[in-house]
Protein backbone atom coordinates (compact mmCIF):
# COMPACT_ATOMS: atom_id res chain seq x y z
CA UNK A 1 0.00 0.00 0.00
CA UNK A 2 1.66 3.24 -1.12
CA UNK A 3 1.18 6.47 0.83
CA UNK A 4 0.07 9.74 -0.75
CA UNK A 5 1.10 13.16 0.52
CA UNK A 6 -0.15 16.72 0.06
CA UNK A 7 3.25 18.19 -0.77
CA UNK A 8 2.10 19.38 -4.20
CA UNK A 9 -0.29 21.96 -2.77
CA UNK A 10 -0.54 25.53 -3.95
CA UNK A 11 2.40 27.84 -3.40
CA UNK A 12 2.35 29.69 -0.11
CA UNK A 13 1.22 26.80 2.04
CA UNK A 14 -1.61 24.31 2.23
CA UNK A 15 -5.06 25.91 2.57
CA UNK A 16 -7.51 23.75 4.48
CA UNK A 17 -11.26 24.42 4.83
CA UNK A 18 -13.06 22.71 7.71
CA UNK A 19 -16.87 22.66 7.67
CA UNK A 20 -19.08 21.52 10.52
CA UNK A 21 -22.80 21.78 11.19
CA UNK A 22 -22.37 21.87 14.95
CA UNK A 23 -19.71 22.99 17.36
CA UNK A 24 -17.95 19.67 17.93
CA UNK A 25 -18.43 18.02 14.53
CA UNK A 26 -15.08 19.01 13.00
CA UNK A 27 -13.13 17.99 16.09
CA UNK A 28 -14.84 14.61 16.39
CA UNK A 29 -14.75 13.87 12.67
CA UNK A 30 -11.24 14.96 11.74
CA UNK A 31 -9.56 16.46 14.81
CA UNK A 32 -6.68 14.01 14.72
CA UNK A 33 -6.01 14.70 11.05
CA UNK A 34 -6.05 18.44 11.70
CA UNK A 35 -3.50 18.05 14.49
CA UNK A 36 -1.31 15.94 12.20
CA UNK A 37 -1.54 18.37 9.27
CA UNK A 38 -0.76 21.35 11.50
CA UNK A 39 2.44 19.63 12.57
CA UNK A 40 3.40 18.07 9.23
CA UNK A 41 2.84 21.21 7.13
CA UNK A 42 4.15 24.22 9.10
CA UNK A 43 2.98 26.72 6.46
CA UNK A 44 -0.60 25.46 6.28
CA UNK A 45 -3.59 27.65 7.19
CA UNK A 46 -7.04 26.61 8.37
CA UNK A 47 -10.38 28.21 7.53
CA UNK A 48 -12.98 27.02 10.04
CA UNK A 49 -16.76 27.28 9.63
CA UNK A 50 -19.46 26.15 12.07
CA UNK A 51 -23.07 26.68 11.01
CA UNK A 52 -24.88 26.25 14.33
CA UNK A 53 -22.98 27.96 17.14
CA UNK A 54 -24.77 29.97 19.81
CA UNK A 55 -24.08 31.04 23.38
CA UNK A 56 -21.75 28.81 25.38
CA UNK A 57 -21.35 26.47 22.44
CA UNK A 58 -19.98 29.26 20.29
CA UNK A 59 -17.37 29.98 22.94
CA UNK A 60 -16.44 26.31 22.97
CA UNK A 61 -16.17 26.24 19.19
CA UNK A 62 -13.89 29.26 19.16
CA UNK A 63 -11.66 27.75 21.82
CA UNK A 64 -11.53 24.36 20.08
CA UNK A 65 -10.61 25.86 16.71
CA UNK A 66 -7.72 27.74 18.28
CA UNK A 67 -6.47 24.72 20.23
CA UNK A 68 -6.67 22.25 17.35
CA UNK A 69 -4.99 24.57 14.86
CA UNK A 70 -2.62 26.03 17.47
CA UNK A 71 -4.00 29.52 16.81
CA UNK A 72 -1.26 30.81 14.52
CA UNK A 73 -2.51 28.59 11.69
CA UNK A 74 -6.16 29.69 12.03
CA UNK A 75 -6.66 32.11 9.15
CA UNK A 76 -10.42 32.42 9.31
CA UNK A 77 -13.11 31.47 11.85
CA UNK A 78 -16.79 31.76 10.93
CA UNK A 79 -19.46 30.96 13.51
CA UNK A 80 -23.05 31.11 12.26
CA UNK A 81 -26.21 30.90 14.37
CA UNK A 82 -28.53 28.71 12.32
CA UNK A 83 -30.95 26.72 14.45
CA UNK A 84 -29.70 23.26 15.40
CA UNK A 85 -31.64 20.58 13.54
CA UNK A 86 -33.28 23.04 11.12
CA UNK A 87 -30.53 23.70 8.56
CA UNK A 88 -32.44 22.12 5.62
CA UNK A 89 -35.33 24.52 6.27
CA UNK A 90 -32.97 27.49 6.08
CA UNK A 91 -31.25 26.15 3.01
CA UNK A 92 -31.17 29.38 1.01
CA UNK A 93 -29.36 31.25 3.78
CA UNK A 94 -26.95 28.36 4.31
CA UNK A 95 -26.22 28.30 0.58
CA UNK A 96 -25.43 32.01 0.74
CA UNK A 97 -22.73 31.28 3.31
CA UNK A 98 -21.18 28.77 0.90
CA UNK A 99 -21.24 31.27 -1.95
CA UNK A 100 -19.42 33.77 0.26
CA UNK A 101 -16.82 31.15 1.13
CA UNK A 102 -16.30 30.34 -2.54
CA UNK A 103 -15.44 33.97 -3.22
CA UNK A 104 -13.05 34.17 -0.28
CA UNK A 105 -11.01 30.97 -0.51
CA UNK A 106 -9.98 28.25 -2.95
CA UNK A 107 -8.84 25.53 -0.56
CA UNK A 108 -6.47 22.68 -1.33
CA UNK A 109 -8.40 20.32 0.97
CA UNK A 110 -11.95 20.48 2.31
CA UNK A 111 -13.17 18.50 5.31
CA UNK A 112 -16.94 18.16 5.49
CA UNK A 113 -19.73 15.81 6.52
CA UNK A 114 -20.60 12.55 4.78
CA UNK A 115 -23.38 12.86 2.21
CA UNK A 116 -25.03 9.73 3.65
CA UNK A 117 -24.98 10.94 7.25
CA UNK A 118 -28.27 10.27 9.05
CA UNK A 119 -28.41 13.78 10.53
CA UNK A 120 -30.25 16.21 8.28
CA UNK A 121 -27.96 19.15 9.14
CA UNK A 122 -24.89 17.09 8.28
CA UNK A 123 -26.32 15.98 4.94
CA UNK A 124 -27.14 19.52 3.87
CA UNK A 125 -23.65 20.79 4.61
CA UNK A 126 -22.17 17.85 2.69
CA UNK A 127 -24.43 18.40 -0.31
CA UNK A 128 -23.71 22.13 -0.47
CA UNK A 129 -19.99 21.46 -0.17
CA UNK A 130 -20.09 19.45 -3.39
CA UNK A 131 -22.51 21.89 -5.00
CA UNK A 132 -20.24 24.86 -4.29
CA UNK A 133 -16.68 23.54 -4.60
CA UNK A 134 -16.51 21.80 -7.97
CA UNK A 135 -12.80 21.26 -8.48
CA UNK A 136 -11.37 20.53 -5.04
CA UNK A 137 -10.23 17.61 -2.93
CA UNK A 138 -13.15 16.92 -0.59
CA UNK A 139 -12.84 14.47 2.29
CA UNK A 140 -16.03 13.53 4.13
CA UNK A 141 -15.56 12.67 7.79
CA UNK A 142 -17.75 10.44 9.94
CA UNK A 143 -19.58 11.12 13.21
CA UNK A 144 -20.60 8.17 15.45
CA UNK A 145 -24.18 8.48 16.62
CA UNK A 146 -27.30 6.71 17.88
CA UNK A 147 -28.60 6.30 14.31
CA UNK A 148 -25.88 3.76 13.47
CA UNK A 149 -24.96 5.21 10.08
CA UNK A 150 -21.28 4.24 9.95
CA UNK A 151 -20.23 2.89 6.57
CA UNK A 152 -17.07 1.80 4.75
CA UNK A 153 -14.76 4.79 4.25
CA UNK A 154 -11.84 4.32 1.86
CA UNK A 155 -9.40 7.11 2.76
CA UNK A 156 -7.36 6.66 5.95
CA UNK A 157 -5.05 8.90 7.98
CA UNK A 158 -2.95 6.94 10.51
CA UNK A 159 -2.36 8.79 13.78
CA UNK A 160 0.56 8.73 16.20
CA UNK A 161 -0.22 7.87 19.82
CA UNK A 162 0.30 11.43 20.99
CA UNK A 163 -1.99 12.74 18.26
CA UNK A 164 -5.07 10.59 18.84
CA UNK A 165 -4.74 10.92 22.60
CA UNK A 166 -4.44 14.70 22.27
CA UNK A 167 -7.53 14.78 20.07
CA UNK A 168 -9.65 13.04 22.68
CA UNK A 169 -8.25 15.12 25.52
CA UNK A 170 -8.96 18.39 23.72
CA UNK A 171 -12.53 17.32 22.89
CA UNK A 172 -13.29 16.32 26.47
CA UNK A 173 -11.71 19.46 27.95
CA UNK A 174 -13.23 21.95 25.53
CA UNK A 175 -16.83 20.83 25.04
CA UNK A 176 -18.01 20.87 28.64
CA UNK A 177 -21.61 21.48 27.54
CA UNK A 178 -21.74 17.98 26.04
CA UNK A 179 -20.34 16.05 29.01
CA UNK A 180 -23.83 15.04 30.24
CA UNK A 181 -24.62 13.15 27.03
CA UNK A 182 -24.25 9.40 27.44
CA UNK A 183 -22.28 8.96 24.20
CA UNK A 184 -19.84 11.78 24.87
CA UNK A 185 -17.09 9.58 26.31
CA UNK A 186 -13.40 9.08 25.45
CA UNK A 187 -14.17 5.44 24.67
CA UNK A 188 -16.58 6.45 21.90
CA UNK A 189 -13.94 8.43 20.03
CA UNK A 190 -11.11 6.00 20.72
CA UNK A 191 -13.11 2.95 19.62
CA UNK A 192 -13.89 4.36 16.18
CA UNK A 193 -10.28 5.41 15.63
CA UNK A 194 -9.14 1.96 16.76
CA UNK A 195 -11.46 0.27 14.27
CA UNK A 196 -10.27 2.46 11.39
CA UNK A 197 -6.67 1.93 12.47
CA UNK A 198 -7.17 -1.80 12.24
CA UNK A 199 -8.71 -1.46 8.77
CA UNK A 200 -5.74 0.47 7.39
CA UNK A 201 -3.03 -1.38 9.32
CA UNK A 202 -1.91 1.81 11.08
CA UNK A 203 1.39 1.38 12.96
CA UNK A 204 -0.16 2.55 16.24
CA UNK A 205 -3.48 0.83 15.55
CA UNK A 206 -5.38 4.15 15.39
CA UNK A 207 -6.54 6.25 12.45
CA UNK A 208 -9.28 8.51 11.15
CA UNK A 209 -11.17 7.60 8.01
CA UNK A 210 -12.91 9.58 5.28
CA UNK A 211 -15.05 9.12 2.20
CA UNK A 212 -13.14 10.34 -0.84
CA UNK A 213 -15.44 10.35 -3.86
CA UNK A 214 -13.09 12.01 -6.38
CA UNK A 215 -9.32 11.90 -6.46
CA UNK A 216 -7.13 12.76 -9.46
CA UNK A 217 -3.75 11.05 -9.83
Amino acid sequence: MIQLSLDGATRGGLKILCLGSHCDDIEIGCGGTILRLAEQYPECTFHWVVFSAEGARATEAQCAAARFTRSAKLSGLVLKTFRDGFLPFEGAQVKTVFEELKNEISPDVIFTHNRKDAHQDHRLVAELTWNTFRNHLILEYEIPKYDGDLGQPTFFVPLESETYQNKVQLIMETFQSQRSKHWFQPETFLSLMRLRGMECNAPTGYAEAFYCRKLIL
